[in-house]
């Protein structure tokens, strides 16, 4: 059970918060598993008063031989500011492990990129994601409509299998764009 002290300035104590908080520091044990400890900090920022209240997030991680800090600032929404410190801490820690570990598969959240390459004749090609890597995907790992129905510029979401030879993209489903007529 990873230990998580939450600290809450100058925000009106909400249960719902603080389990908010509790909770998404329990998945932080997703990406690794050696964290030992955690720490979260909520509170408005004192600058820009005149654009309403505006809110800090700051989270600690200690994993044997390494600390990771992210700050958050400046969004009016809280739970907005408390995903975004918390995505980028994962992404941290994921790396961390990948190091640590050679090969860690990813955790199943959807990405999104574009078809950048294809090699039709072979059954593969590459997708840029958003992020910008570039995964590799095989006939195999399409999952709509085909791989013979895809081209390159294609928007497509997927999942991200990090092995120790690259990046591969899982489960590719060609996006639908409802509500965009041609010119």
């Amino acid at each position: 059970m990873l230990s998580v002290q939450v600290t809450i300035r100058d925000v009106p104590f909400s249960s719902a918060l603080e389990t908010h908080i509790h909770k998404r520091a329990e998945k932080l044990n997703r990406f690794c598993d050696r964290i030992s400890s955690c720490r979260v900090a909520v509170g408005f920022s004192q600058k820009h008063k005149h654009q309403g209240k505006l809110y800090n997030v700051r989270i600690n991680i200690a994993v044997p031989g390494k600390k990771f800090v992210v700050t958050r600032k400046f969004d009016q929404d809280i739970y907005v500011a408390l995903r975004d410190a918390f995505d980028a801490i994962a992404r941290q820690l994921e790396e961390h492990s990948r190091k640590q570990h050679g090969r860690v598969k990813t955790h199943n959240d959807v990405m999104h990129g574009h078809v950048a390459r294809m090699i039709p004749g072979e059954g593969y090609g590459f997708i840029e994601g958003v992020d910008g890597n570039e995964y590799y995907f095989s006939i195999t790992n399409v999952s709509y409509p085909n791989f013979g129905q895809l081209s390159i510029g294609d928007a497509v979401e997927y999942i991200a299998e990090t092995l120790s030879d690259g990046r591969q993209a899982q489960h590719v489903i060609k996006e639908r764009h409802n509500n965009h007529h041609s010119v």
